[in-house]
């Protein structure tokens, strides 16, 4: 039974802050590590002190994790960026908020000696005889211990210290992954071994100017060594521990959103008869006012999760290759029990979080192409629009005319053009996408259609069709990604005060596009008048597109096509990154590396010169054994990634890869991760460092070929829209939600409906009991054997 970890965390506002610039004010923005491994960084919000952030990261976590770290950071166009604060939550503290965490919490200081990472392994044994009593302490190796020098390594070595007695290990120099291989030993007094004593070892960095910098300890009980013989294994290092309060505010505050969600995971026969009663709801459907195990769902289902299991439905019904009758089914409900066509899809129900989820796991490459163009020209153009009379500032205009300060009617004017033009390309670059256009979106679009006609044949709504396709199609897809580029990944940072007000007036004339024109004029903001003629000029053109767009043909589109989140053809990310490829001994220095444009798809890793490059060299996605980050002292660099491929004749190669920033960097990381991870011949242990001068620069051992000083992390992957399909993960999710509203099924009054529904989900209750009683009995076997 797989066991299955995923952290939920959004970086909301900070408050309060700390000035750290001359100017008084700062630059902040958060760093996210997870046990001291950054995942995620936020954009700079400049000269702020108390920022609004709003971004969502989703970590899939495999193996688990200790301690989640937010750093709030101030940048610093020059010198080293400063740190303001941070925040530790141990996984415990998360898990014991059952409905995740939601609150301001005060930064603290940095203390160095809390900064520890890493791990150790050691072999003990409490060796006895009638003459005297030993201490034996095979320290073997560590590995990822924090870097200390300025050259990003340590010279590290270990101290063990029982009572009185201390002994200490060589110093490896310059090296965060040290083999020591030595055998510590102490001669206890009959006196010291009792079972409240613990010995404890220490591991430090050796300075030659100043004192040693701690690095990590471990304690472990003394009555540990005297129920086993020998004692091995790898340890977590742990940091000294620190009473120091949260600084009573003075650093500010971070207000964060945290949830942990552990599942185990059954084998996929347990999952099997509830996955069948799913799909026999949308194949075999009952009449609409009928009660199905769908509208069961969502009677339990709370406001706050539904967006979550909405996007769990849409992607047991894509592995299904079903998708579409799962919409149609909720959609048709939706419009049935709608009496007011106004009101249509107004609410936050099942059927409307369901399409909005739909959208984003299949359209937002589709998105991507129409989009991106547009909002690139917007955010490099950096112009000043405002249309609100109470809200144009004229000290800005000096952007607009060279001649000296311009009158408002002037700013409003340009203003007006430049919307104009932005708002005509957007439309345009839409309206023309139809080839581009997922054919699985186009279908559901259709089938949308067709029960709002009927619903609501009167000529007077003729326009109803229209709308509950725009509806979806441009209020809650488009112009949210309009209004926050960065949430949808079409920007790598959040626009500045003044784009931010140009892309929200420009989503506020997509919503207007959107709703056909129908509401122009009734809103209070009558400034937005100067842009009616181009919306009017708009709907005509959008009505004539969603025709087009639903004129598909369900019949010719394959189940495969239905049932893919992406296809092998489709590029699942691109961009331009610096590459070397490790294919001999010589001194590997920056400057061997190239610029080269990647492509991924889900069959290789593609690059060439430039994008237009009609030669390609490709890397079979099958061949990836590990995909890991480097040590910025392999090469002098940060932000490096390693490629880990097998060749036909079983030989290693690693290409390296160098990303802008550590956004870039995970995001890769994980999109390559997620293609390759059924592969079967990925690596459980990979090197961090370079090989150069004879030596691996993380352990170094000479031994090119030699087994990797790390574990590899291929199994943790970022959260997105480009997740692949897991029916288990999936059908997990929904049997929890089942789980959690099981009482209020039980006092409903769909007895006769219900009773199945029951039924499987106490099958699966019992079938996680079984297979926890058995972890448990199969990890007390473990501790008893020898």
């Amino acid at each position: 039974m797989a066991k299955n970890t995923s952290l939920y965390f959004r970086i909301v506002e900070g408050k309060n802050l700390p000035a750290k610039d001359v100017s008084g004010t700062s630059d902040p923005y958060c760093i996210v590590k997870v046990d001291n491994e950054v995942v995620a960084r936020t954009a700079t919000v400049w000269k702020n002190l108390n920022p609004f952030w709003g971004e969502e990261f989703t970590l899939h976590l495999p193996m688990g994790f200790h301690t989640l770290s937010f750093y709030v950071m101030d940048e610093d166009t020059i010198g080293h960026d400063d740190i303001i604060g941070k925040l530790s939550l141990s996984k415990e503290a998360i898990a014991s908020q059952c409905k995740g965490l939601d609150s301001w919490l005060n930064l603290r200081r940095v203390d160095p000696d809390e900064e520890v990472q890493g791990e150790i392994h050691l072999e003990l044994e409490l060796h006895r005889d009638p003459l005297r009593t030993t201490l034996r302490c095979h320290v073997i190796e560590a590995r990822d211990l924090a870097p200390r020098d300025i050259s990003g390594a340590s010279d590290p070595f270990a101290r063990l210290l029982f009572n009185n007695h201390s002994a200490e290990t060589s110093i490896i120099k310059r090296t965060r992954f040290p083999r020591w291989g030595e055998v510590l030993e102490m001669e206890l007094e009959p006196g010291e071994v009792t079972e409240e004593a613990s010995l404890t070892l220490e591991v430090w960095d050796w300075d030659m100017v100043g004192k040693n910098d701690f690095l990590g300890k471990v304690q472990i009980p003394l009555a540990c060594l005297c129920k086993t013989p020998i004692l091995q294994g790898w340890f977590r290092l742990m940091p000294i521990g620190t009473t120091e309060e949260d600084a009573g505010g003075k650093l500010g505050a971070l207000r964060l959103k945290v949830r942990l969600v552990e599942e185990r995971i059954l084998p996929s026969a347990y999952y099997q008869p509830l996955t069948d009663l799913l799909v026999e709801s949308v194949i075999s459907p009952v009449e609409v006012d009928d009660v199905s195990p769908l509208t069961l769902l969502e009677e339990v289902t709370t406001a706050e999760s539904r967006q979550d299991v909405a996007m769990t439905l849409v992607k047991i019904y894509l592995g299904q290759g079903l998708v579409v009758p799962f919409l149609d089914y909720l959609n048709t409900r939706e419009v049935n029990h709608t009496s007011d066509p106004n009101t249509l899809f107004r609410s936050n129900s099942l059927a409307s979080k369901a399409m909005e989820q739909f959208m984003k796991a299949v359209g937002m490459l589709y998105l991507h192409d129409v989009l991106k163009p547009i909002i690139n020209r917007i955010f490099e153009e950096k112009k000043y629009v405002e249309l609100d009379p109470c809200k144009i500032e004229l000290n800005r205009t000096r952007r607009i005319s060279f001649k000296g300060v311009v009158s408002e009617s002037e700013v409003r004017e340009s203003s007006v053009e430049l919307l104009q033009q932005y708002l005509t390309s957007i439309v345009d670059s839409i309206v023309g996408s139809l080839a581009q256009c997922p054919p699985v979106m186009r279908i559901a679009f259709k089938q949308l259609h067709r029960r709002v006609e009927e619903q609501f044949p009167e000529p007077e709504n003729e326009d109803v069709k229209y709308l509950a396709i725009s509806g979806f199609f441009f209020l809650r897809f488009f112009a949210p990604a309009i209004l926050t580029p960065k949430l949808f990944h079409l920007r790598d940072h959040h626009a500045d005060t003044q784009t931010c007000r140009t892309l929200l007036l420009l989503a506020k004339a997509v919503q207007s596009v959107g709703n056909l024109g129908l509401q122009l004029g009734h809103g209070k903001e009558q400034w937005m008048a100067p842009l009616y003629p181009v919306i009017l000029r708009s709907v005509a053109t959008v009505k004539d597109f969603l025709d087009k767009l639903i004129d598909i043909d369900h019949d010719n589109v394959s189940e495969s096509v239905q049932r893919a989140v992406f296809l092998p053809s489709v590029t699942l990310k691109e961009g331009f990154l610096h590459k070397h490829k490790a294919d001999s001994l010589q001194l590997l220095t920056r400057f061997t590396f190239k610029k080269r444009y990647f492509w991924l798809s889900s069959e290789s890793l593609s690059y060439a010169k430039t994008p237009d490059w009609q030669v390609r060299s490709s890397i079979p996605m099958q061949r990836v054994c590990a995909v890991e980050r480097v040590d910025e002292t392999a090469f002098q660099m940060q932000h490096v990634m390693q490629v880990v491929t097998q060749d036909s004749d079983g030989h290693m190669q690693t290409m390296y890869l160098q990303c802008k920033n550590v956004n870039e960097l995970n995001q890769w990381l994980s999109a390559i991760r997620k293609v390759s991870i059924d592969n079967t011949a990925m690596l459980s242990s990979f090197h961090p460092g370079a090989y150069r001068s004879s030596r691996w620069t993380c352990c170094q051992h000479s031994d090119r070929t030699a087994q990797g000083c790390s574990r590899t992390h291929s199994a943790v992957t970022l959260g997105d829209w480009s997740d692949p399909l897991d029916p288990d993960v999936e059908t997990q999710a929904i049997y929890k939600q089942l789980l959690q509203g099981r009482d209020k099924l039980r006092w409903g009054h769909w007895q006769e409906v219900v009773s199945r529904l029951l039924a499987i989900v106490q099958d699966l209750e019992q079938a996680h009991l079984m297979f926890q009683r058995r972890e448990t009995e199969e990890a007390a076997n473990h501790i008893l054997s020898p």
